[in-house]
């Protein structure tokens, strides 16, 4: 089980059953919004439970992204046509037992910083 809360705790979730796929994304629309680029775990829609009301921002026709609206803390990408959610690795309590499995949209990332973890990079991600 995961807990996690953005930076005032107006937003709350936890996730039960199986963490997916933890990812950092480079992509540019991660990057503005994030201010860096910005680290995800999947979960299944059904082992997620949120308390609070986050706010979502459609970022393109195929995905939303969840933030606190008081804090302003990004805590979800949600693919339109998706059963599961991207939760901030980051906004994740304690200890997680997680590691980054891949890179992602590498083509886009910063040119103020390298990827040296010796994970994984795909240029864009894999469908």
């Amino acid at each position: 089980m995961l807990n996690g809360s953005c930076l005032c705790g107006a937003i709350k979730f936890t996730a039960r059953g199986a963490a997916r796929d933890p990812a950092a994304c480079h992509c540019t629309q991660c990057r503005k919004q994030s201010g860096h680029y910005w680290a995800a775990v999947q979960v299944m829609d059904a082992d997620l439970t949120i308390t609070g009301t986050p706010k979502w921002y459609a970022a393109s026709p195929s995905a939303k992204r969840g933030f606190c609206p008081t804090c302003g803390s990004f805590l979800f990408w949600k693919g339109a046509a998706d059963d599961d959610t991207g939760i901030a690795l980051g906004a994740l309590d304690g200890p997680t037992g997680l590691h980054l499995e891949r890179h992602i949209f590498t083509e886009d990332k910063g040119d103020y910083y390298d990827i040296t973890d010796n994970v994984r990079q795909e240029e864009q991600e894999d469908e």
